[in-house]
């Protein structure tokens, strides 16, 4: 809100926000936790200029690439979007009046603010363009709120270390986790109600982690068996949501029966790590291929039934990862498992031609060259 009506949105010292704000502490030194219309965002808190090099400025470039799908998650999900706060510095002086002046109350009040001050985003400037982008397709999203951490400006070399000290610690949830949590995208949905309803795959599937430990007595994870799906479907926008979940259920089950290894596994005949270790079949450059060879055999052949008869040469295939004349430059590099573009197009091409399905160009190009060149 802004103390004292104006017709004008001028910067004069005589004119002030003011917001609902809670007082804190954190290393000494005061900071302040309001919240702020959504329709103010874009008018209070600015950038640093990007035109300044690095260490002339206090935060990151913004990635503009990132801002439409941010807005667009707002704009489409209206209902159920959440945005954590933002992070800002405030570099004039403030007045905070609290309701109480004793006992909890006391760090209850209102921060006032003079125009004249300049605000700068710590943490979340992708959020605050998305919000700007946002406002110009649904300006009703205006009057809602979202919640600010405010500091004291303390200098450049002050925000600096803030950004720095903010983003230490940061780390992206395991690709698994946030398809066990996605409830928004379909292809998520999809992928857990094939393993969830599979006692072959829920057993031998990690949905939590999107890297196996050593010990681990799991096969594959949620997040590889997620890629593998949206290759197996590619394409298939058509189909209802119980259509692709049978296509999917019976094409990795058939493709089960002919790798035994699994099995084994299920069985508690042999160890995961073991398997992992000695063969690169559950690896999740495999799991990627099958499926788009997986997504051919949907195509070309829509009865399920004749299915088994094109997968049943998975078992002509050695998968062991000593195997190295097969496998070396194809889906291992240096003995390593490699899951780069040209590695999963190597690695889907030999599965084709060991099932008999021809190759699309770009694969055929990649064999060519592995090949050195001979056609």
């Amino acid at each position: 809100m802004v103390k004292q009506p104006s017709t004008v949105a001028t910067r004069s010292p005589g004119f002030e926000y003011v917001f609902p704000a809670i007082r804190g502490v954190q290393a000494g030194r005061g900071y302040f936790v309001t919240m702020c219309p959504l329709r103010l965002i874009p008018r209070l808190f600015l950038f640093d200029d990007e035109e300044l090099v690095p260490e002339m400025r206090a935060q990151r470039t913004l990635n503009k690439a990132r801002v439409p799908e941010i807005a667009r998650y707002v704009v489409e999900n209206p209902d159920s979007y959440v945005f954590s706060a933002l992070t800002a510095s405030v570099d004039a002086d403030v007045t905070f009046e609290p309701f109480s002046g004793a006992g909890p109350n006391e760090r209850i009040g209102t921060l006032t603010i003079p125009m004249s001050a300049k605000f700068v985003i710590n943490d979340g400037q992708h959020r605050r363009a998305a919000i700007q982008e946002a406002l110009s397709q649904n300006p009703d999203l205006g009057d809602e709120t979202i919640a600010i951490v405010m500091f004291l400006d303390l200098g450049l070399k002050r925000c600096q270390q803030m950004f720095a000290d903010l983003n230490r610690y940061a780390i992206r949830p395991a690709k698994s986790i946030s398809v066990l949590y996605d409830h928004r995208d379909d292809m998520s949905a999809i992928t857990r109600v094939v393993v969830f309803q599979s006692d072959f795959y829920n057993d031998l599937t990690e949905t939590e982690s999107s890297n196996l430990a050593t010990r681990s007595r799991k096969l594959f994870t949620l997040s590889a068996m997620y890629s593998a799906n949206r290759a197996l479907l590619d394409g298939f926008d058509d189909s209802t949501f119980d259509q692709k979940v049978e296509m999917a259920q019976v094409f990795w089950d058939t493709v089960a029966r002919y790798i035994p290894e699994w099995t084994q596994v299920r069985q508690r005949e042999v160890s995961a790590g073991e398997i992992r270790r000695d063969f690169i079949h559950s690896h999740g450059i495999v799991l990627h291929s099958l499926g788009k060879v997986g997504n051919t055999i949907l195509r070309d052949t829509p009865d399920k039934r004749k299915w088994p008869r094109i997968l049943k040469q998975l078992g002509d295939i050695d998968w062991h990862r000593s195997n190295s004349s097969t496998w070396e430059g194809r889906a291992l590099s240096g003995g390593r498992v490699s899951k780069s573009a040209g590695n999963v197009l190597l690695t889907t091409a030999l599965i084709r031609r060991t099932l008999g399905i021809s190759l699309p160009a770009d694969e055929q190009r990649a064999e060519t060259a592995f090949n050195g060149g001979e056609k």
